[in-house]
Formats: structure tokens, sequence, C-alpha cells
């Protein structure tokens, strides 16, 4: 509630000035993405860094696959000699995790969006998408995001799994208002672009 008040208070700001609650989501979304970036850059920074070394690591677990203990004491061998800290790829996230969800929070439940028209299809944000086209180019853009982003897995069950969630994502954003997948939208774009 802390962080999505003064969400709210950003998004009625720049509806002051632009009069259209789509494009304040907008603006509100690429600014909050703008001000996490340091935190996104270093979590894919060490994504790539555990993505160099997932080969050796993917040995060492065929080479100590009944001693997990050596396993686990190998691996952080492997990853104190590279320089990788396994936090450092999850703290940045785990930092903008409250942020992501009181700015889900605050477009799922915001009053200002009833009767909020975007444009073109979209004549009310707090509505589900009446086409069903922005739910679809999420799921599209969630797709090639999915494809850009490093990996740290080489589990066929893992990445068949990660396969799916643009799929997922896409139908549970079918029925959820126009405003919030416009958000999920801008956000897939923005990350893109990072």
């Amino acid at each position: 509630t802390f962080i999505a008040y003064p969400l709210l208070t950003m998004l009625k700001w720049f509806y002051k000035f632009i009069h259209n609650y789509g494009i304040a989501i907008i603006l509100l979304t690429v600014l909050v993405k703008a001000l996490l970036y340091p935190l996104t850059y270093k979590s894919m920074k060490a994504m790539k860094e555990m993505q160099k070394i997932q080969p050796q690591m993917q040995k060492l677990r065929e080479r100590h696959k009944d001693d997990k203990e050596k396993l686990n004491r190998e691996m952080l061998q492997l990853m104190k000699t590279h320089g990788y800290n396994p936090m450092s790829g999850c703290f940045p996230i785990l930092i903008q995790m409250p942020i992501f969800i009181a700015l889900y929070n605050v477009l799922y439940g915001a009053i200002d969006l009833y009767g909020a028209p975007f444009f073109g299809w979209i004549h009310d944000l707090s509505a589900k998408d009446p086409y069903f086209i922005t739910p679809v180019l999420l799921s599209l853009l969630m797709y090639v995001q999915q494809k850009m982003t490093p990996t740290t897995t080489m589990d066929p069950a893992q990445q068949k799994m990660m396969n799916m969630m643009p799929v997922i994502f896409g139908v549970m954003m079918l029925w959820l208002p126009a405003g919030l997948t416009l958000y999920m939208l801008i956000n897939a774009i923005t990350s893109i672009l990072q």
C-alpha cells in the first residue's frame, strides 16, 4: 500500500496533463522501468555470467550426481572462482517485485480507470480488451523477451515450462482490465528495449 499510493498519485498527475489514462499508464510504466533500470541491468549481467559457467556446472552435476554435498561445494567453488554471486541475480529482482505488485494492484483496482477510454477499440480501461488484441500482443512480446533473456538452466522440463509461460500469461490477461494488460504490454516492450 505504501508503494501503491504514490504510484496512483503519479498516474493521476500524468493524467492531469495528458487527459488520457492509457497514455498516463504508458508514461508511468516507462518511468518505473527507467528508475529500476540499474537493478534490471545488474540482474541481467548476473544471468549472463551464470550462463557462461553453466556448461561447467552441468559437468559437475554429472560427475557428482550421487554426492549432493560434494556437488554443492564444487559448485560454490566454481562460482567463487568466476566471481559469481548467486544473490547478485536474485536480489535486484526481489527489490523490484513489490513495486510491480503495487503497480499491478493500482491498475487492477483503480476506480479512476472505470469508463476511461484509451484509443481505438479500448473504450474502458477497467474492462477487458473486447477483441483480445493486447493480451495476444503481450504473449508474442513475452515470447520474444524470453528468447532474448539469458537462460541459466539447461533442464528440458524447465525449458518447456518457460516456453509455456507467455501462453499462460496471455490466457490469464484475456479477462483482466485493459489498463492492466496495457501496463504489462508496455512493460514487456521496455524490457525488450532494455
